[in-house]
């Protein structure tokens, strides 16, 4: 699999990661106002049953998203030169707490709509104020975890990339490419390419 993200060329992972969120959004609202246009009187459960399809569509994009950042980091660390060392366990820590952060925030999501759907009823305010409560430090744990994963990302990037121990200074493009991942991936996937594919020439020259 990480090969395959390491391979893919840069319209198709933008493709898959910004394409599955809007064509989601544009059905949701063709829907919502096909709804709002074809009755006096529209049912809102059928405008919120769209949203039961949430966690489906937000496990699908931060698979790919989280997908592409793991190959990166993890994928290219046999190119990284012997004589730097790489935090890969501390990355690994960090990289998976917003992971499993999103996926429980979008079932939860996905079941309080689903919930209001079924019983009619709104959720209490004591019941909204504990939740944030509970939300906000692991939205901030989780956020950290993001940033953290972006800094990885970027330094294992430009480390293989010039073959040396590297200062946030050198690699802060690639990390402001890979945090607006919808412009950067044009320029950073194919140098990914042109990794994946050199190694796979050592490989066959190696064997030969």
């Amino acid at each position: 699999m990480i090969d395959k993200f390491l391979k893919a060329k840069h319209w198709q992972l933008f493709t898959l990661m910004f394409g599955i969120p809007i064509l989601f959004q544009i059905v949701m609202m063709g829907t919502m106002f096909s709804n709002m246009n074809s009755e006096t009187n529209p049912d809102p459960t059928k405008m919120f049953n769209m949203f039961k399809f949430f966690p489906i569509i937000m496990i699908i994009y931060m698979g790919i998203f989280f997908g592409w950042f793991w190959s990166i980091a993890i994928g290219l660390q046999k190119r990284v030169p012997e004589n730097v060392t790489m935090k890969t366990k501390k990355f690994k820590i960090f990289f998976f707490i917003p992971l499993v952060y999103i996926l429980c925030i979008s079932l939860f999501i996905g079941g309080m709509f689903s919930g209001i759907m079924q019983n009619g009823t709104e959720p209490s305010g004591g019941f909204g104020v504990g939740i944030v409560g509970i939300i906000l430090p692991l939205h901030l744990l989780s956020m950290f975890g993001v940033f953290y994963s972006l800094y990885f990302v970027a330094k294992t990037f430009k480390t293989v990339e010039l073959q040396k121990e590297v200062s946030f200074g050198e690699f802060a493009g690639e990390f402001f490419m890979l945090w607006f991942y919808f412009i950067g991936i044009w320029i950073i996937q194919p140098k990914i390419n042109k990794m994946a594919g050199n190694e796979n020439t050592t490989a066959n020259k190696e064997l030969s």
